[in-house]
């Protein structure tokens, strides 16, 4: 039995931030294997400094936190027909996420960054002639909705970049943008890596959601293209949850 779905994205443009590991990688090579023409962001040189081969894409180096670099990658897109922010990350450069320093950090690698490309790309999102209207998808977390005392910072940032998204949807309507997001539980990924070698700590966490497995990068990438696509034409301003069941306990 066959329960399959297949999106056709041949011909649009796609900028995936963060799209060299993880679930930035899975979007992205959802994307590349519908037949859409992809970008992908990276904090490196080049395509050739990662392990993950990036060859389908085209890459740009981008700091999130690096205001003219965001502009100047806005400035070269031409038109854009989906932007996914998903760049992010806890612990900037270190920092504990309880210091004003390590706040402010998060807060700019997670959210501000995420609003400043997506303001800086509105006019190439704006000429985006794909069926359904142009998108703008942001990957926010489980944290956007429980309190935590490891990444305080993290989990602002998540909650505030929901904020943008349903204000983006707001004030976007009428440009043919539409901006929702998606919000992955416990995904398998270098990110989530450091968990497995203690079982209790991984348990505890599967407890909280009702399936009691991670999720893969592969099912967050599912709901991205619905929610980028035609199908989903009548949906902006809202969160997907892909949490195993994690918001209905």
């Amino acid at each position: 039995m066959m329960n399959g779905v297949s999106f056709d994205f041949t011909g649009t443009k796609v900028l995936v931030t963060g799209g060299t590991s993880g679930i930035g990688y899975a979007i992205s090579s959802a994307f590349a294997d519908a037949g859409a023409v992809v970008t992908v962001t990276g904090t490196r040189s080049s395509a050739a400094d990662y392990d993950t081969e990036l060859s389908r894409f085209t890459y740009a180096q981008l700091e999130m936190r690096d205001g003219e670099a965001v502009d100047a990658l806005a400035a070269g897109l031409g038109t854009l027909d989906v932007l996914v922010n998903n760049a992010g990350a806890n612990f900037p450069d270190g920092l504990d996420e309880w210091s004003p320093e390590g706040f402010q950090a998060s807060l700019a690698m997670n959210v501000e960054g995420a609003q400043r490309l997506s303001v800086r790309a509105r006019e190439a999102l704006a000429t985006s002639t794909m069926p359904g209207g142009a998108s703008v998808v942001n990957v926010i977390s489980m944290m956007t909705y429980r309190a935590t005392t490891i990444v305080p910072g993290y989990s602002s940032s998540k909650a505030a970049l929901l904020a943008l998204t349903r204000n983006l949807a707001l004030h976007w309507v009428n440009d043919g943008i539409r901006v929702n997001a998606v919000a992955p539980g416990l995904i398998d990924t270098p990110m989530t890596a450091p968990m497995k070698p203690f079982q209790e700590m991984l348990d505890g966490e599967l407890a909280k959601q009702i399936m009691r497995r991670m999720g893969t990068p592969e099912e967050v990438a599912a709901a991205v293209l619905f929610l980028s696509s035609e199908a989903s034409s009548f949906t902006t301003g809202t969160a997907f949850a892909i949490d195993g069941g994690y918001l209905a306990l």
